[in-house]
């Protein structure tokens, strides 16, 4: 059985998932029992330690002083971001990650989040129904930091008996947080500009497929893994995740049924050829199997959502912060 999770610590809480992940890790647990950290504070960020993950001191003060048992990795440099600067996402994705579970074996942390990402995959990867086994052969540096995660998750659970969780996100959409420089931006883009312009240029071609989330699911699924019956799981650092596919412009047509008046046009940049390396849709049944995974937005469902609470954050004068 699992133990039981007493102190949390989040690393890159100031990020898209971090934000929104330490309201719902207090809300469960309690403010005092949940640490955020990252490079800089964030406004509103409450019990908060700066750490840079690149070094290991860094890390270690603060699991000593906060008497960390439980770590949700988050800090990570991502793919556009990544491909400008490939030696940073390197030393953050890989040596960060390094980091927590070498901290993780010595100080004996309870347990590891490590998220992975569908940047794992390649072009030499199925592209429809992606298997959970299959080929990971990346072209991004982001993709490549990604599948060494994994792997070293997976050998600190066999090597060391350290309990590594993770789960490769698709592109992850939210109203409350902008995306970090990552290829599936503009499903988030996409929705703030239909809101204010009622028009956006979205930097992939419109028959574009990606699998993407919602941000509650994405969150339901970091603290339903972490709270899944260790025994239970067969896979660790690794799990396909999914929840809707659709195109640039199935997007877009959503969209308009909500903003008759939104138009959107197409100008793929660099970032189409990397969206083009990844799946259109997830094979996830081993989630669903060995945690119980299941999604609870569709497109439609998201879409009404997102613009509903962006219309709301326009009215409070709250939506370009």
């Amino acid at each position: 059985m699992a133990k039981e999770i007493k102190k949390i610590m989040v690393t890159g809480a100031a990020g898209q998932i971090g934000s929104e992940l330490i309201l719902i890790l207090r809300e469960k647990y309690g403010d005092e029992n949940v640490l955020a950290t990252d490079v800089i504070r964030k406004d509103g960020a409450g019990l908060f330690e700066s750490v840079d993950v690149t070094k290991k001191g860094s890390i270690e003060e603060v699991i000593k002083k906060h008497n960390i048992d439980t770590i949700y990795h988050l800090a990570a440099i991502l793919s556009a971001k990544g491909e400008e600067n490939p030696a940073l996402a390197w030393d953050v994705n890989i040596n960060g990650t390094y980091n927590i579970l070498e901290i993780a074996r010595e100080y004996k942390i309870n347990r590891i989040f490590i998220p992975s990402s569908i940047a794992a995959f390649g072009p030499e990867t199925p592209r429809d129904n992606t298997p959970q086994e299959t080929i990971l052969r990346p072209k991004t540096m982001y993709g490549l930091t990604k599948v060494a995660g994994e792997l070293l998750g997976d050998y600190y659970v066999k090597k060391f008996d350290i309990d590594v969780r993770g789960c490769r996100f698709p592109g992850i959409i939210s109203h409350k947080t902008l995306p970090g420089g990552g290829t599936t931006d503009y499903a988030v883009e996409i929705f703030f500009a239909a809101i204010k312009n009622k028009k956006y240029t979205c930097f992939v071609r419109e028959d574009t497929v990606l699998p993407m989330m919602y941000m509650p699911d994405c969150l339901k699924a970091a603290v339903d893994l972490m709270e899944a019956d260790f025994s239970q799981l067969k896979h660790h650092a690794d799990f396909n995740l999914s929840a809707m596919s659709f195109s640039a412009k199935e997007l877009a047509e959503e969209i308009k049924k909500h903003i008759p008046e939104f138009v959107c046009e197409y100008k793929p940049d660099f970032r189409q050829k990397i969206a083009d390396s990844w799946p259109k849709s997830i094979d996830d049944s081993f989630a669903r199997k060995e945690w119980g995974w299941k999604p609870q937005y569709d497109l439609a469902g998201m879409t009404k959502d997102m613009l509903q609470a962006l219309s709301k954050r326009q009215k409070e004068g709250t939506l370009n912060c």
